[in-house]
């Protein structure tokens, strides 16, 4: 059987824990921070867990995560 292919665009953006879970960055953080709360950008710091449906779609990009 040949090798699948590991998505390179998921390959940059999510890594997987130890327990099989998907570790990603949290979302709208990369421009127009002024209109953001204090309080959105200080919860979105560091890396979230995906939720079940998101982590399912993003397995199948990382075959070998």
């Amino acid at each position: 059987m040949p090798k699948l292919k590991t998505k390179s665009s998921a390959k940059k953006r999510f890594r997987l824990t130890s327990s099989g879970k998907v570790r990603a960055s949290a979302a709208f953080k990369r421009h127009g921070l002024s209109k953001r709360s204090q309080k959105m950008k200080r919860q979105s710091r560091g890396t979230m867990i995906l939720a079940d449906a998101d982590a399912r779609i993003v397995k199948s990009y990382l075959p070998y995560g």
